[in-house]
């Protein structure tokens, strides 16, 4: 009669051994799963943060080559005519420009989504589904 129950309490530890194995398991499996989708963000981040980066720096290039040559052409058209006119009018809409792309820049600075707010949304997920079994 002694073996039975010492069978059975060494059934319970196993059982409850197991069980924390489990829990282990799947708590590995959670940060796993967490962590391959913080490391897919980051790298998504990083790709569209390069092709703005790029496309910025030829766009940038483009208009400054545009620019140039524009402010060019307006000043040798009316250099012998109105020359401060010729100088002023593109230092007027120069300074327009810089202060419409800093607007714009700030807006899109504000405006830029939040950094891991997948990550943030499935631990906040898991938080919740924890704390509710408990």
């Amino acid at each position: 009669m002694t073996s039975k129950a010492q069978d059975t309490g060494s059934d319970r530890r196993g059982g409850l051994f197991d069980s924390v194995k489990v829990l282990v398991g799947t708590l590995l499996a959670m940060a796993q799963t967490r962590l391959e989708l913080l490391s897919t963000e980051i790298e998504e981040q990083r790709a569209w943060l390069g092709a703005l980066l790029v496309w910025t720096l030829v766009a940038l290039f483009c208009a400054g080559v545009g620019v140039v040559l524009a402010t060019l052409f307006v000043i040798m058209s009316l250099w012998d005519t109105h020359r401060l006119l010729a100088l002023g009018i593109p230092a007027i809409l120069f300074l327009l420009g810089a202060g419409l792309a800093l607007r714009i820049v700030l807006g899109k600075a504000r405006a830029k989504p939040r950094l891991f707010a997948a990550s943030l949304g499935e631990l906040s997920k898991d938080r919740k589904e924890l704390t509710s079994r408990s």
